[in-house]
């Protein structure tokens, strides 16, 4: 690391790989770029970025401190091996939607979409991150997914295996920005953006307790397990998001709790 991230008054958390999110402090006032990107920085010197399933090669991130100072290091981004999962027993529907869904489904799209643009100031990912509910990893992310033997696009969360009206809770404080109970994909879906890009979302829900707007502190309650949507049973799959970045929601949590 630079000589800027070795002193006490900067620091990094996460790992450089793909799917990682990177979560860092800095003194108020610097500025910090990923190659030429200029990040946002709280006032408290909080920052936050990840990378996609296939990033590949190095990134830059150079550090600019208030009294002129620059700290530049780069950044390998290590490569991982994704599973390749083969479910049977998927209602045809979902693997080749019918056409007079079609615009059901570009309607989704497009709300989710708008959700996943907000950008709030406040660094509620500082706080951390705990499972938003318990159960068993039946799914990781990266791993491609064939559908009744016609391959899908790459899973992109964690499947949380849990019987249905499993509570599910807010992993890290957020404000709510999608709240839906019937997606055709997603069945039950909600978004939680936790601050400068970086945002969480749920899939499968049974029940959708919360509302557009509303702010919850870490641990409070969204909604429960469900298996609504295209699934083979109830679960619930968390996905994150640093903008249009899809990364990896396992990465900021210890071992599921027993």
């Amino acid at each position: 690391m630079s000589a800027a991230f070795s002193d006490e008054n900067y620091s990094i958390q996460g790992e450089f790989i793909q799917g990682g999110i990177i979560i860092g402090k800095v003194p108020s006032g610097t500025k910090v770029f990923l190659n030429t990107e200029v990040l946002k920085v709280s006032e408290q010197g909080d920052f936050v970025f990840g990378f996609g399933r296939d990033t590949e090669g190095s990134v830059e991130l150079s550090v600019h401190e208030p009294n002129g100072d620059i700290h530049v290091e780069n950044y390998k981004i290590k490569k991982r091996d994704y599973a390749i999962q083969r479910i049977e027993g998927v209602a045809q529907k979902y693997v080749l939607p019918p056409k007079e869904v079609s615009d059901r489904i570009s309607r989704d799209a497009a709300i989710v979409a708008k959700a996943r643009t907000s950008n709030f100031d406040e660094p509620m990912y500082a706080k951390g991150f705990i499972w938003p509910a318990k159960g068993r990893i039946s799914g990781v992310y990266g791993s491609q997914r064939v559908f009744n033997g016609v391959p899908k696009r790459p899973h992109y969360g964690v499947d949380v295996a849990a019987p249905v009206g499993t509570p599910v809770v807010a992993p890290a404080p957020g404000i709510v920005t999608l709240a839906e109970p019937d997606l055709y994909y997603s069945g039950g879906t909600i978004i939680l953006d936790h601050g400068h890009g970086l945002s969480s979302t749920f899939l499968h829900m049974d029940s959708v307790s919360v509302k557009v707007g509303d702010f919850l502190a870490q641990g409070g309650l969204l909604g429960t397990v469900g298996a609504t949507g295209r699934v083979t049973g109830p679960h619930l799959d968390w996905r994150m998001n640093w903008f249009k970045e899809r990364v990896d929601p396992e990465t900021l949590v210890g071992p599921m709790p027993q």
